[in-house]
């Protein structure tokens, strides 16, 4: 017998998930950054040219759609690098174990 299993998040919404695809992408590592005052800003350095050395800008993410990934488990900040003018945390997706089905249990089969 089938039965549905409890879903471990909500839905995303689209900018959302368009976050979180920037946060698993490994070319672009995603920052949170803390000022005194409490400003908080998520973000990436994206490169101008494809030749190394170009140059490039940073890339402001939407801090409702983080604040909300992170507050969902969806994110995660790594170690803090803390400065006199701002704190700055490493996000990544949070990696969740597989949940394991109540009461099932599973033999190998033999020949």
């Amino acid at each position: 017998m089938l039965r549905a299993l409890p879903r471990a998040h909500a839905p995303l919404s689209p900018g959302g998930a368009e976050v979180l695809r920037l946060v698993m992408e490994q070319r672009a590592p995603v920052f949170l950054t803390v000022h005194p005052n409490g400003r908080r800003r998520y973000g990436y350095w994206q490169s101008v040219g494809s030749e190394a050395g170009r140059g490039g800008c940073h890339v402001a993410l939407p801090t409702a759609e983080c604040d909300a990934l992170h507050a969902a488990g969806r994110i995660e900040l790594g170690d803090p690098v803390v400065d006199p003018a701002k704190t700055t945390y490493p996000v990544r997706v949070a990696i969740r174990p597989a949940p394991a089905l109540a009461g099932s249990t599973r033999q190998a089969l033999t020949a």
